[in-house]
């Protein structure tokens, strides 16, 4: 089963990536800017496999430049928010 099924499953593999990324001393703009390049990849490469990546490519395909990078903070600090719990 892909990581890309199920939302849930999405943002564990998210988060966990996100943890190594910060244990190796990477910071936080980069970490969004990577963020920014994985939405620009799925949005032209990946077919949507539930509702909850429907609307978040809908609104990627919608959103200019700066309102990518602020996509891609959100869904940055909603791994960061659902990891920590």
């Amino acid at each position: 089963m892909s990581v890309l099924n199920n939302f849930e499953g999405w943002k564990q593999f998210l988060g966990e990536r996100l943890q190594n990324a910060q244990q190796n001393g990477m910071d936080n703009e980069a970490i969004n800017n990577i963020a920014s390049e994985v939405g620009d990849y799925l949005a032209a490469n990946v077919e949507p496999k539930n509702g909850e990546q429907r609307l978040l490519a809908d609104l990627w395909n919608a959103a200019d430049e700066s309102q990518k990078q602020v996509l891609a903070s959100t869904m940055v600090n909603l791994v960061k928010n659902s990891t920590s719990k």
